[in-house]
């Protein structure tokens, strides 16, 4: 396989890793916010930039001094992802607990009496704030490229094996960083596409969007259990 043709598919192949279901469940429980679809796109290449960074690094260094990775130590990695994949989980069910509506019965000083709905979700304007004011949107950008630095060393295993098939280490640097470019476009497209049904739901009955979030956290921990059963067999 000449050098082009070597990148070419190991960007496909990046963007092919980038749709495995622990890396869609961590991207999917960070997209748990109202935001923008400009925020879930850089979110999702946010979690590629991370991702490839690792693998950069990991690869790079053990392609270079002739090395590879344990059996046990990509276990561990694994077990890492897991334990985070049902953090993530559980801090999206924290996020639908905080987003509950509340309504109280406010009486003004000349004695009306009208009822306020409101969230305690952080990216809810608080009850006495002016209608005017303007709030900058959280992309949440470091958490998940701290996520896709994290599923990066877990992968890193799989994609040394690969790189190793290469004749040279500028010819296995070149494919790593290929895979690294198409789980950043693989993910940002991801985020694109998902980005669509996330904010239809928004705008749909509150019932609507907590029962898809739900959804979203459960297969979180279901992932992040799965996850930790298989690294703990090798453990």
């Amino acid at each position: 396989m000449d050098f082009i043709s070597l990148l070419i598919f190991g960007g496909l192949i990046g963007m092919q890793h980038a749709l495995e279901a622990d890396h869609l469940a961590a991207v999917a429980a960070l997209n748990g916010r109202r935001n923008s679809r400009r925020a879930l796109i850089l979110r999702g290449g946010a979690w590629g930039i991370g991702h490839t960074i690792t693998l950069m690094t990991i690869c790079g260094a053990l392609l270079i001094l002739g090395e590879a990775i344990s059996a046990r130590t990509e276990a561990m990695l694994e077990f890492a992802v897991g334990v985070m994949i049902i953090f993530l989980g559980l801090n999206m069910f924290a996020t639908i607990w905080r987003r509950r509506p509340h309504f109280h019965v406010h009486q003004h000083s000349h004695g009306e009496r009208h009822m306020h709905v409101h969230t305690h979700a952080p990216d809810s304007p608080p009850h006495a704030a002016s209608s005017h004011e303007h709030r900058h949107e959280n992309l949440g950008l470091g958490r998940a490229m701290i996520v896709g630095i994290v599923h990066g060393a877990a992968g890193s295993a799989g994609l040394l094996i690969l790189a190793a098939a290469a004749r040279s280490i500028p010819e296995a640097v070149g494919y790593v960083l290929a895979f690294g470019t198409g789980s950043i476009l693989g993910m940002a497209a991801l985020s694109f596409v998902a980005s669509y049904p996330l904010r239809w739901m928004e705008r749909c009955a509150n019932w609507v969007s907590t029962t898809a979030f739900v959804g979203v956290g459960c297969a979180a921990l279901a992932i992040g259990a799965r996850l930790l059963g298989q690294s703990w067999n090798v453990l």
